[in-house]
């Protein structure tokens, strides 16, 4: 009977051998820690498969992070371009560690201090440095100094190199004089502190001694010391004929490339069903006339047309100064203040694609002068310092010496 599961019997030693009854608690058995362990021995579920393979599991794409992501996505991409970015990447460690060692005594450096400096010499932090000497051997070379230490130093091939873009140099000087004169008259207040130049100089071509150059003009320039010890360029005399932009030389050539050269879009409500010429000739309006990178833009309402189209031109005319006609998101930035940009330049520039072409990825991109170069990524107009580099960078991939090269002097 039913009673009796529940009903048992247990005999007490310690008592009379009288019989006693108790009752059974259902629930004492669920009190037992040991209670489902008990069940599972008896009863294993081993077989039984409670997690998906890996095998068999969905895979989550990653979010792509603006470190990683593209600029331009695959329709738009101009690989040309996008290759002199690359390229850039692979000749790092040579002229960071070209322009390191020109300012050492004697161009020489200890190989152990050479592998703390992983930032000044561009290689990543964790490598070994002598992997990438290895890879310029007509450029860098190692050796053992009386003290038993190892010694990194340039070869003799690229003293001689050195010496070629000392002339190279010498000989654009008057043309760098202009170019910084026109970044001072393009600048707020006439002024730009001489740290920033000197961290841009190879984007222009500027010598290491340009500070101490600068006293030999005192016509143009004025060198004054703030109250924190910061050494401020200052332009002295205002040139008229410096203060002819790019876009204005070349509208007096092609008015219709440069018409075509910027989109200032006319907002409306409505379709007004345009066909392509009439909405061109509509959005001219908004376009013309451009606004001098010359004139004052810190005076201008920030969030007008006229300010837009102020920094649009401001930053035309900063890449055609520079000798590639190019430029990298860390450059734009060293001159945020001083042309008056603002935090919005990258979307600025991505709403210009017919004049700038941004390569690289979305934290760390270059902008280009889409008409400086052919369809093949080569500068239509090149400076001297230019070919020099170029010839630098097909040295630098060589293992040997072609025979009977010549270094070639001015």
């Amino acid at each position: 009977m039913a009673w009796r599961l529940f009903l048992s019997r247990i005999p007490n030693p310690k008592r009379s051998q009288t019989s006693t009854f108790t009752i059974f608690n259902p629930i004492a058995p669920l009190q037992n820690p040991n209670y489902f362990s008990l069940l599972a021995s008896h009863f294993s579920t081993s077989f039984l498969v409670t997690k998906t393979p890996k095998k068999f599991r969905k895979k989550r794409k990653k979010k792509e992070s603006p470190r990683t992501k593209l600029v331009q996505s695959e329709p738009n991409r101009v690989p040309a371009l996008e290759r002199i970015v690359e390229r850039d990447a692979f000749f790092r460690f040579l002229i960071r560690s070209k322009e390191f060692l020109s300012k050492q005594p004697h161009h020489v450096l200890r190989l152990d201090d050479a592998g703390k400096l992983y930032r000044e010499l561009g290689f990543p932090r964790g490598r070994k440095v002598a992997r990438f000497i290895q890879r310029h051997p007509l450029i860098f070379e190692t050796y053992r100094h009386d003290d038993g230490k190892m010694w990194l130093g340039f070869t003799d091939f690229m003293e001689e190199l050195l010496e070629e873009e000392r002339a190279i140099m010498d000989s654009m000087e008057v043309d760098r004089v202009a170019k910084v004169r026109k970044l001072l008259m393009m600048s707020a207040g006439k002024r730009i502190p001489l740290s920033k130049i000197y961290h841009c100089r190879l984007l222009f071509g500027i010598p290491d001694d340009f500070r101490d150059r600068v006293t030999k003009y005192p016509n143009y320039f004025r060198v004054v010391v703030e109250d924190d010890g910061r050494r401020v360029l200052e332009l002295v005399n205002w040139d008229p004929s410096l203060s002819v932009s790019a876009l204005e030389s070349e509208f007096m050539v092609d008015e219709e490339k440069v018409k075509r050269a910027f989109k200032f879009a006319v907002k409306h409500g409505k379709d007004l069903d345009l066909d392509e010429d009439d909405t061109r000739k509509l959005n001219l309006l908004n376009t013309l006339p451009l606004v001098s990178p010359y004139s004052d833009g810190s005076k201008l309402d920030l969030w007008t047309l006229e300010a837009e189209k102020y920094r649009v031109g401001v930053l035309h005319e900063f890449l055609s100064l520079t000798l590639e006609k190019r430029a990298s998101i860390h450059h734009i930035v060293e001159f945020k203040e001083v042309f008056s940009l603002t935090k919005h330049t990258y979307q600025m520039l991505l709403k210009q694609p017919r004049t700038f072409y941004l390569a690289g990825t979305e934290m760390n991109w270059v902008v280009f002068l889409k008409d400086a170069y052919d369809e093949n990524g080569v500068l239509i107009k090149k400076d001297p310092q230019v070919d020099f580099t170029e010839k630098l960078f097909k040295h630098a991939q060589m293992q040997e010496r072609e025979p009977g090269s010549v270094i070639e002097r001015e």
